[in-house]
């Protein structure tokens, strides 16, 4: 612009002459950006007066509540060769719906008809038992009999034994009496040969006295041996009652031994039957086992075995499923410094990956696409340095989108007091934690409580006061 033409040279004469007045004018933008600063200051300085809520921040997975809700390995209980697949990848079934079909590998299980012939031998143990049972019967009767029969012989034998000692006594008084005949016959005898010699008695009548006196003593001498052997029956009747009780307990304890026997294979028997049983039982159950079915209801997430023919062990996974409609809840990990700021009921603020969201930590009611939950399991132990915590859906809030998948990403704010926006940033410039917040219910007992406490304390010390 020409040195004429410059509005200021017109509006003063004097400044007019001279160029540099010109160009050291303060300019009108310098003083508008002042006003701009100033305005923008007032206002920062406003809105750190602005309420700020305080959050722990954390992140994790998806998963679920339950236990029973999570994705599961269906193992196969028994060893076996895969024989045909009844379901594909991401197929929905049913609790019970057969997935595999498996077939033995083992040789002493091959045989098709195993639980009938098990079932066969199994009876044949039970009829086995049955006879002898039977046989100890059949030898407890014998052993009765043979008591009985003992005593019949121990009787009869004792009455042989009177009978021999009665026969003895008389044989013994026939002694006597044939010992008197012979003593009178020999006294006759000397007499009637003195009455010889005197010539008194004739020669025949001392012979037919000689005659008699012989016959006395052959009597004499029968009767002797008469009672000896009588004596000689006695003792053996005697010896036939004493055997008779060892030959019978002979018998007895042979048959005992028999019953014994009977008793202790009964026993055996009895065992072998119940280890039958329990295969027997073993082996109906594993007949259940050759087709692995699903637990609940779900879907058929991946086959860990493929093919046919493909040999499986005992207890290994053969095939996962997700459980259908799991109980979720979100999965998060707090620094072990957060974990006292947090308790069972606290809410918290989700975002789950895949749904887009626009996000003020501090102003939760501001954010977009993020949706309720409330703290519903807090770990007592650490995990990596790191505290797990279960949140679940805010019953109260938005429900949490149902095309949700176990296993994906979810970022939280668990939400803690409000403060001014100028503590947070001094907070977080000095790496203070956030505020302890109590639930309102505990500081009202505990303000509560305070002067309970005080009430009790002095009602303690007057009690104290008087036992004293």
């Amino acid at each position: 612009m020409p040195f004429a033409e410059h509005p200021l040279v017109e509006s003063d004469p004097l400044t007019g002459r001279f160029r540099s007045f010109a160009r050291v004018q303060t300019p009108t933008a310098g003083r508008t950006l002042a006003r701009w600063a100033a305005g923008l200051g007032l206002l920062t300085l406003l809105a750190g007066f602005l309420p700020w809520t305080q959050n722990i921040r954390s992140t994790g997975t998806l998963t679920t509540l339950r236990p029973q809700d999570r994705p599961q390995t269906v193992p196969s209980t028994i060893a076996g060769r895969i024989q045909r697949w009844r379901v594909r990848e991401g197929q929905h079934v049913r609790r019970g719906d057969t997935l595999v079909d498996i077939v033995e590998v083992k040789d002493k299980y091959f045989d098709p008809q195993l639980v009938q012939r098990t079932r066969e031998q199994l009876d044949a143990k039970i009829g086995s038992l049955a006879e002898n049972r039977a046989k100890a019967e059949a030898l407890g009767g014998q052993q009765a009999a043979l008591r009985a029969g003992l005593q019949v012989s121990l009787n009869k034998a004792r009455n042989y034994v009177e009978q021999s000692r009665l026969k003895v006594n008389s044989d013994q008084a026939e002694l006597v009496a044939a010992r008197n005949d012979f003593a009178i016959a020999e006294r006759q005898q000397q007499r009637q040969e003195e009455l010889y010699k005197q010539g008194l008695k004739s020669l025949t009548e001392l012979e037919q006295r000689r005659l008699k006196f012989q016959e006395s003593t052959a009597k004499l001498q029968a009767v002797e041996n008469k009672l000896a052997a009588s004596r000689q029956a006695l003792t053996n009747a005697q010896l036939e009652l004493a055997s008779l009780q060892a030959e019978y307990q002979d018998k007895l304890a042979k048959s005992e031994s028999d019953r014994r026997s009977v008793t202790a294979y009964q026993f055996d028997t009895e065992g072998q039957i119940a280890k039958m049983r329990n295969e027997l039982a073993n082996l109906s159950i594993r007949s259940g086992f050759y087709q692995i079915t699903a637990p609940q209801d779900g879907y058929v997430v991946r086959a860990l075995k493929t093919g046919l023919g493909d040999i499986v062990k005992e207890g290994e996974p053969v095939v996962t499923v997700m459980p259908d409609a799991p109980a979720l809840a979100a999965e998060l990990y707090v620094q072990p410094m957060d974990i006292p700021l947090l308790q069972v009921g606290r809410k918290v603020r989700l975002q789950f990956d895949g749904w887009p969201a626009l996000v003020f930590s501090g102003w939760p009611g501001t954010s977009f696409g993020t949706f309720g939950g409330v703290v519903a399991v807090i770990d007592n132990i650490d995990s990596q340095g790191q505290y797990r915590v279960l949140v679940t859906p805010d019953p109260a809030q938005e429900a949490w989108p149902k095309p949700l998948r176990v296993g994906s990403g979810v970022y939280g704010w668990a939400l803690l007091d409000d403060v001014p926006i100028w503590y947070e940033l001094w907070r977080q410039l000095n790496g203070f934690p956030p505020n302890f917040v109590g639930r309102p219910t505990d500081a009202g007992k505990a303000g509560k409580g305070g002067k309970d406490a005080k009430k009790a304390t002095k009602d303690e010390s007057a009690s104290d006061d008087e036992a004293k």
